[in-house]
């Protein structure tokens, strides 16, 4: 009688693990309702070949080295439980998978030519942005995978997620942010003075920090290749197109003169018009000071002057000057902005300090300018990508974008500055005068 007690004892607590583990499997049933295309939200690591070569608005492909380490990003408003899959194949043969999340790993085995749902299990993660990556650990074919989706759901995903959806270039290049200065009323501003210090590190490839921005063009620097960086000054067309050679004679910028190594020319595919660039060897963690002159010309006509101050021969350099037809006025709308013109490096973030904002007025005044709104580009606020920033620090102003940092600055949001109270001291008729 003992005997059998004990024999349903034992069956009791074999029958209640038996239950436990099947109510535990079916907890961990994987939701994976939220399907973020893979090419428009993945890079590869410290590779811009393989980013060209592997990743297309289609997915990834052509995956054939195991060395190779992608990288996919999104945000959640909501910490918990993720569940998260793969859609992929594998063309020939059978690959193993290393796929981390936020310190947590999961191996897996493909050998399905087919596309295919893969699931990968339930991962715990914190609010804010995430990034997944993506590594071959073996291949017996030529291709460790193609790779057409990942896979998320769970109650990690029950607030906001957001990641690119239809928008592979814009998306990939990342947010664009910009400062619009508040300026006196009643003034008609002849000169724009400001500084850009860009920190050490944050100088990346394709960035492009724009200082002197006004109604019709825009006058900055830029990380234009691992060996090249510009200074760069450019001037719209009034005639709306994206090629310059559909530009009526009466609508063209003309150049009136320009400094020494600049070259000058055209440009389109964001709007049409002059442009000059010079090439230096500008340096992060140095102070660049930025000059631009404005005013009314001959038939109905504005000129437009750029100055770059070098702090190696402390001299100020003339860029370039242009006449822009159809509209004559001095300064307005000034604004810096920062951007990304490099897909490929849209997952790495950038910084720019923009210091000492003045106007120097036609009643030959200085006046500083401390107050700027903040705003950001279409890809930001149709909340593609969220990765942006901006504001002041000490008595600067700043702005950050790309590298899928979570702290996002609400747009629109307006900011001021400790005045520095110290106006440029420029002799403006010692400044070289613009000739062809």
């Amino acid at each position: 009688m003992r005997f059998l007690n004990l024999f349903v004892l034992l069956l009791s607590v074999f029958l209640t693990n038996c239950n436990t583990t099947k109510s535990t499997e079916k907890q961990e049933e994987l939701d994976l309702s939220i399907q973020i295309p893979v090419g428009p939200n993945s890079w590869v690591v410290n590779s811009a070949t393989a980013n060209t070569d592997m990743i297309s608005d289609s997915g990834i492909k052509n995956w054939s080295d195991l060395k190779t380490v992608v990288r996919t990003y999104f945000k959640t408003d909501t910490a918990g439980k993720l569940h998260l899959g793969l859609n992929l194949n594998v063309p020939e043969g059978t690959s193993r998978i290393k796929v981390s999340l936020e310190n947590q790993t999961k191996n897996v085995k493909v050998n399905s030519s087919q596309n295919q749902p893969v699931n990968l299990g339930v991962f715990d993660v914190q609010a804010g942005y995430h990034v997944i990556e993506i590594v071959g650990e073996a291949k017996s074919g030529p291709v460790v995978a193609d790779i057409n989706e990942v896979l998320i759901g769970g109650p990690a995903t029950e607030g906001n997620v957001y990641f690119i959806k239809d928008d592979f270039y814009f998306g990939r290049r990342g947010p664009s942010v910009h400062l619009s200065y508040e300026l006196p009323e009643d003034k008609d501003v002849v000169w724009f003075y400001n500084e850009i210090n860009v920190p050490e590190g944050e100088d990346v490839i394709g960035s492009y920090y724009m200082a002197n921005g006004f109604m019709d063009g825009y006058f900055g620097i830029q990380v234009n290749s691992e060996t090249e960086r510009r200074i760069l000054f450019s001037v719209w067309s009034p005639f709306d197109t994206q090629d310059p050679k559909e530009i009526p004679d009466d609508h063209k910028i003309l150049l009136l003169g320009k400094g020494d190594n600049v070259t000058t020319g055209e440009f389109g595919n964001e709007g049409s018009g002059g442009q000059s660039y010079k090439v230096y060897n500008w340096k992060a963690g140095t102070s660049y000071r930025f000059l631009l002159k404005g005013v009314p010309a001959e038939n109905n006509s504005t000129d437009y002057t750029a100055y770059f101050f070098t702090p190696e021969t402390n001299t100020w350099n003339l860029i370039a000057s242009f006449r822009r037809p159809q509209g004559s006025r001095h300064l307005k709308r000034l604004y810096s902005f920062l951007e990304n013109f490099v897909p490929s490096t849209g997952n790495i973030s950038r910084k720019a300090n923009y210091n000492n904002q003045w106007i120097y007025t036609a009643d030959k005044e200085w006046i500083e300018l401390t107050k700027a709104k903040f705003t950001a580009d279409a890809t930001a606020r149709k909340k593609s990508r969220m990765d942006y920033a901006g504001g002041v620090e000490g008595n600067q102003f700043f702005m950050e974008n790309g590298g899928f940092f979570s702290e996002t600055t609400p747009i629109d949001s307006e900011f001021s500055r400790t005045a520095n109270g110290v106006a440029p001291n420029i002799d403006f008729s010692k400044l070289e005068k613009p000739k062809k």
